[in-house]
């Protein structure tokens, strides 16, 4: 298969949404319409909180992967990185190289604006992930811990 990666576009909503509840089946939270669409006014408003790129397969034109991403500041280091928050891959498009180039177009967009770097975390036993995180970018010391607002 081969496949192109481009940003979202306001008529790819369905498609994006398709993938995008996979992801939150993969992570076992549930995907309501006021989530999805909340999401996607991040992609597509003015304002853009958030950009979403998808991996599509060049011959059936259907949506095959995701990463969702945005700046942040990075005060100790003095510039801006790039949080990639969501990264997804259809099963059944697995093992195909979808995911490195996901996080390697997020790379070169972060470089293109000067990013220091592009962060981002996973689940501990999220083992087939971390194997591909382990092979493109260097595991941080750094603890995660999340306080309820």
């Amino acid at each position: 298969m081969t496949f192109s990666i481009r940003p979202v576009v306001d008529r790819d909503f369905f498609a994006w949404h398709e993938l995008f509840e996979g992801y939150c089946d993969f992570y076992e939270t549930p995907l309501h319409d006021e989530k999805a669409v909340r999401a996607w006014s991040w992609f597509t408003s003015e304002r853009r909180l958030a950009e979403a790129i998808v991996a599509v397969d060049d011959e059936t034109g259907a949506f095959v992967g995701l990463a969702h991403f945005r700046e942040f500041v990075d005060t100790l280091a003095g510039g801006t990185g790039l949080y990639l928050d969501d990264l997804y891959v259809r099963p059944d498009a697995r093992g195909r190289g979808i995911a490195s180039a996901l996080i390697e177009r997020v790379g070169e967009i972060g470089a293109s604006r000067n990013a220091i770097v592009v962060r981002w975390i996973t689940a501990e036993d999220n083992e087939t992930a971390r194997r591909l995180y382990d092979r493109v970018a260097r595991k941080t010391e750094w603890v995660t811990y999340d306080l309820k607002a």
